[in-house]
């Protein structure tokens, strides 16, 4: 793909300083950037690199003032970051927007499509499978039975969904990622693990975004559910009849158990492993590698460790455990004293 400064800066309603038809096709860090590049320049550690750099086109702040020449086409704008951040988006969009069929995928004949959509090589959709308007399948995805996925969603290679799930509008699922695989219940019967049938499903609601090798299982009975706008980092487990609030995100390797509610507007650190049957109030923030092994009732805390303790007493309590060496060597010295002295 080929643009030209002129075109991008009406794209981000920016101005030109420089030449207009400057023609890029493609997006570069300002201190790697090359000829026929796009790249930006919004912190002002990377001041420097504006004047060497080799990109044809360099998106600015408005109140950017250069102190020394500048051989790049500069398009300015209100905030570079932004800008960019909208550009990129843009040149995705473009990147994704395949349509058709391919020949090598196998569609049940009960399956509905809309318009605009796309499905990839070797891609299985399912009987009485919707898919909205505008999905793209990618290869090797596989979609079991009566599953519905609205509008504007993309589900990349290898993705799974099991049969009787529902996926909301302008979702995002990773590569490998799983939907509605059996959730972990046995009952102990004569010495042995019985399994509890899974007859749930998984209910992914609008703008929900999960990386690579997600794991959400269904549900035993009723929806495990995800709630609008949630954010999944790669690897996440998110076991059966859990829910997750709006707009919570979690980072990578972090597992939640059965039946555990998280609230809405949390921010889940990496390695963090929840017990099932817990409620998990809005706002809470859980550091990396936090255990939390009972329920957090009040809005907004933020906690460490394992168990989790609040962010002031899991520090206190940190300081007071690399003291204990010293301590020990105190106490050691003064029952040797007592004893000498005893003695």
């Amino acid at each position: 793909m080929e643009f030209i400064a002129a075109q991008i800066a009406g794209m981000l309603g920016g101005t030109i300083e420089g030449n207009p038809e400057a023609t890029i096709s493609k997006l570069s860090k300002i201190e790697e950037g090359q000829p026929g590049s796009l790249s930006f320049l919004a912190n002002p550690l990377y001041t420097q690199y504006i004047y060497t750099t080799k990109a044809s086109v360099v998106i600015v702040n408005n109140t950017f003032v250069p102190e020394h020449p500048v051989s790049a086409t500069l398009i300015r704008v209100e905030s570079a970051d932004l800008a960019f951040a909208k550009l990129l988006e843009v040149y995705n969009k473009i990147k994704n927007d395949k349509k058709g069929i391919s020949p090598l995928s196998c569609v049940a004949s009960s399956a509905h499509m809309g318009n605009n959509c796309y499905i990839g090589e070797f891609a299985v959709i399912g009987e009485n499978v919707t898919l909205g308007n505008n999905v793209k399948i990618y290869a090797h995805v596989s979609i079991g039975d009566n599953t519905t996925i609205s509008d504007n969603c993309i589900l990349f290679a290898g993705v799974k969904i099991y049969s009787d799930n529902t996926i909301g509008k302008n979702c995002i699922l990773h590569a490998g990622t799983v939907i509605g695989s059996d959730g972990f219940r046995f009952n102990q019967q004569d010495g042995k693990n019985v399994k509890v049938p899974q007859i749930g499903n998984v209910v992914i609601e609008d703008d929900v975004e999960m990386g690579a090798n997600c794991t959400v299982d269904r549900a035993t009975f009723g929806s495990t559910i995800i709630r609008s706008g949630v954010k999944l980092d790669n690897l996440v487990h998110v076991a059966h009849n859990v829910e997750i609030g709006e707009n919570t995100v979690i980072a990578a390797g972090t597992g939640i158990a059965g039946s555990t509610k998280v609230g809405k507007n949390c921010m889940i650190s990496g390695h963090v492993s929840m017990t099932g049957h817990i409620t998990i109030a809005d706002g809470t923030i859980l550091g990396g590698a936090t255990g939390v092994s009972k329920s957090l009732t009040k809005p907004g805390q933020a906690y460490l460790g394992v168990p989790a303790l609040e962010v002031s007493k899991f520090r206190r309590s940190t300081v007071l455990f690399r003291n204990l060496p010293d301590l020990e060597a105190r106490i050691t010295k003064l029952e040797k004293d007592r004893k000498s002295q005893g003695s």
